[in-house]
């Protein structure tokens, strides 16, 4: 494939692409359950078979991308090692054992004059998918898509190309070799950034657009799309110590949801403890121990003279680093109403032995995710048993949470009569 810019016309690139995909999604729609398992399973051995390939072809990007500056955040999404890649490898073939969501009946009733109506899941159709850094979305959103039943359009970030092209390689010959149609994961050869404003004003041509980037991209991506978008823009995810807490359980949770991978949409921005819990410094110790800068008001910073002076800004600010704001509050609702002003509806959390308050909490909170007693680095498809996942969702319609199977299919309305008319 040619990156080149000089003689690619982005709407022409995308027309093609995208009748490309639509006759694959034919194909695909109707493909038994069978076929598509087979096909994906070829595909995840495929990545296995050039892991050497596919490393080389990270280590270049890891250079290049270091060179010119990424961000740590960023750099951790790119890297791809021995263990990462065979979890990709491992995911596509998890997708391989999923439930097929497609023909599957939601619901289904006999209506008085004898009309039967169901509703049945059927593929959204052609699925485009902007990503940045995450070689491996490669293989989990083309996975996704097609064993959905639907045709992807994959377009990477530059600083991920090199790998997003191994993968890309070893994946369609993997579904090839299942019997699958040639175009049915298809990944955009140009790094022009022009291609991505063409996906975004291809209505009619593409069927659903999936952003997964940094706050600048999904941005873009909602403001200037003619096409229906699933994304969320942040993970303003937070994680509140109820005075009713188990400290060393809480001192556990914490650190993990903040420092397990800071750069992952489900870690924790903002920790709320209530002014009722025992002792809040072992906690902020555990951290600041681990290596996270800790930033706070007055209040918090005379519990530990390491601890910085927070702005207005902390509470909305998305760090993906080992940063964490931290806040004192009075109780259940205040944590709730904090989170209602500074959240992002992506992952929240209450730490706490009062099953009544947790309750309270969950109930209350307005997020895709909300947990009890769990850290938010499990708001991941593959933690809730989804497989991989093609995204997190926050918005209110279609999907919402780990984006799966299930949330790349829509319905339709079967009606089967015998003869009857409307009076």
């Amino acid at each position: 494939m040619s990156d080149s810019t000089d003689t690619i016309d982005p709407i022409r690139l995308m027309q093609n692409m995208s009748a490309q995909a639509r006759t694959a999604a034919v194909a695909l729609a109707s493909m038994p359950t069978a076929t598509k398992a087979a096909a994906l399973r070829l595909a995840g051995a495929a990545i296995r078979e050039d892991a050497d390939a596919i490393l080389a072809a990270n280590v270049r990007d890891m250079t290049l991308a270091t060179a010119n500056g990424l961000s740590g955040a960023m750099l951790d999404r790119l890297r791809l090692d021995p263990a990462r890649l065979e979890s990709t490898a491992a995911g596509v073939e998890a997708v391989a054992g999923l439930a097929d969501p497609v023909g599957s009946v939601i619901d289904a009733d006999v209506r008085p004059n004898g009309l039967r109506l169901s509703r049945v899941r059927v593929p959204i159709g052609t699925i485009g998918i902007i990503y940045e850094s995450r070689p491996n979305v490669t293989a989990d959103a083309g996975a996704l898509a097609v064993m959905a039943g639907n045709a992807a359009i994959l377009r990477g970030g530059s600083e991920a190309m090199e790998s997003n092209r191994a993968i890309h390689a070893a994946m369609a010959r993997g579904l090839t070799a299942g019997g699958m149609p040639p175009n049915a994961v298809q990944l955009v050869p140009t790094t022009d950034r022009a291609v991505v404003g063409a996906m975004l004003r291809a209505e009619r041509l593409i069927d659903l657009i999936v952003p997964r980037g940094g706050k600048g991209l999904v941005a873009r991506v909602q403001a200037e799309a003619r096409v229906p978008v699933l994304a969320h823009l942040d993970g303003l995810n937070h994680s509140y110590v109820d005075g009713a807490a188990d400290p060393a359980m809480a001192r556990d949770i914490v650190v993990n949801a903040k420092l397990r991978r800071t750069g992952v949409c489900g870690s924790t921005e903002t920790l709320l403890i209530d002014r009722a819990f025992a002792d809040p410094r072992p906690i902020l110790t555990g951290l600041l121990d681990a290596g996270c800068e800790l930033r706070g008001d007055s209040e918090v910073r005379a519990l530990d003279p390491a601890i910085l002076e927070a702005n207005d800004d902390d509470w909305d600010t998305e760090y993906l680093d080992a940063i964490l704001s931290v806040k004192l509050v009075d109780g259940v609702d205040a944590a709730i109403d904090h989170i209602a002003r500074h959240g992002s509806h992506h992952t929240d959390a209450i730490i706490t032995d009062d099953a009544a308050t947790a309750e309270h909490f969950l109930a209350r909170v307005d997020s895709a995710i909300v947990m009890w007693n769990a850290s938010t680095q499990f708001a991941d498809g593959g933690e809730f048993g989804l497989g991989a996942e093609i995204g997190i969702a926050t918005g209110r319609l279609h999907a919402r949470g780990p984006v799966a199977l299930e949330g790349l299919t829509t319905y339709k309305w079967l009606v089967r009569g015998t003869g009857q008319t409307r009076p």
